[in-house]
């Protein structure tokens, strides 16, 4: 398959690709699958209404069918159409913080959406991004768009239009190439069909920012306990890992730096993720700066591309510093334990 790559301008001018936006738009409506930016990540998109879209973003992705899909849509009258009444909690967190990075989980209305898309759950999650071409995009196209993040299961989610071509290449019909994200991390999703709302993913909108508009609200089990099954989507399986093993240490800097030395004596390659604070501080092979800890809201944007820098690098193993888990530091976190597959080295 031939996979389209159109350049449009996030002013989204009619004058300025906005006829490859409109191709890329007929083909969603025509049941094809098109990567699509928004403020989180590239989004793989395909008619949330048609099995066929939705078995194609499966099969282009590698990603298991039990595994539901997030919808986007880009006004209240195409959530309406998809989900029941909305609850009073979840029209307040709309008008608060949509479009944005915060996906609300709903009941569904029966018999709209493709059954793949909620994995023949009653709920769907919902959100409205905060990007001008994905919003012009999901108009012109005239149906809801489920997105997983545009990448092959279980690497890290892209944020470039490379990151996708990299990916997907000959598997999708085309790409729309919007420029770099922006928060760089998933949505965060939160569950409102409880009495207490629950966080099942964090992402770009913070547990502090919620409760600050809602009051109190809970995280899902699995946040903290690898035996439990997370409820979230995108969260069931293994995700974000690079090439080679990642391991998160947690102590000194003199610790970290123990560490590196072993896993050199033993012959390894070793390359480390660290903040620009802490840069000058080790000795190793290759040396990836994250972003900085007094802005951890730039490591976040800058996490996906920072995994996907040791694909490029000839290294045996990688060590990355944890950071705090306040704010984004929560999402950021969460991605980095994942793409480590839990692997953590604790100072004693």
């Amino acid at each position: 398959m031939e996979t389209n790559l159109w350049i449009v301008d996030k002013s989204v001018d009619k004058k300025k690709g906005y006829p490859q936006l409109i191709e890329a738009a007929h083909l969603l409506a025509e049941n094809e699958v098109v990567a699509f930016p928004t403020e989180t990540v590239y989004g793989l998109g395909g008619n949330a209404k048609s099995d066929e879209a939705v078995r194609k973003i499966f099969g282009a992705k590698g990603r298991p069918n039990d595994n539901p899909l997030i919808v986007h849509v880009a006004s209240m009258e195409q959530l309406n159409e998809i989900t029941v009444e909305i609850p009073k909690l979840a029209k307040t967190l709309i008008n608060e913080f949509w479009p944005g990075p915060l996906t609300l989980i709903l009941e569904k209305k029966e018999g709209v959406l493709s059954t793949s898309v909620t994995a023949g759950l009653r709920t769907v999650g919902v959100r409205m991004p905060d990007h001008p071409v994905a919003l012009e995009l999901i108009r012109a196209s005239g149906v809801p768009i489920a997105a997983p993040s545009a990448n092959t299961s279980g690497k890290p989610s892209p944020t470039t239009a490379k990151h996708v071509s990299d990916d997907l290449n000959g598997k999708i019909a085309g790409i729309v190439d919007g420029g770099p994200t922006g928060v760089g991390v998933e949505s965060t999703v939160l569950d409102c069909t409880v009495s207490v709302p629950v966080i099942l993913r964090p992402g770009g909108v913070t547990k502090e920012a919620l409760e600050a508009v809602i009051g109190p609200i809970k995280e899902d089990a699995a946040l903290k306990n690898q035996a439990v099954t997370p409820k979230s989507p995108g969260m069931k399986y293994t995700h974000y890992a690079p090439n080679a093993p990642l391991i998160l240490i947690e102590g000194s800097r003199e610790f970290f730096q123990q560490i590196v030395d072993q896993y050199k004596a033993e012959g390894k390659k070793v390359a480390v993720m660290v903040p620009e604070e802490h840069a000058d501080d080790y000795q190793s092979d290759y040396l990836v700066r994250s972003g900085s800890l007094a802005n951890l809201q730039s490591v976040a944007a800058r996490l996906y591309d920072t995994l996907r820098t040791f694909n490029d690098l000839d290294v045996d193993i990688i060590l990355a510093e944890v950071y705090p888990e306040t704010g984004i530091g929560q999402a950021i976190m969460n991605r980095l334990h994942k793409a480590a597959g839990h692997q953590l080295i604790k100072e004693k």
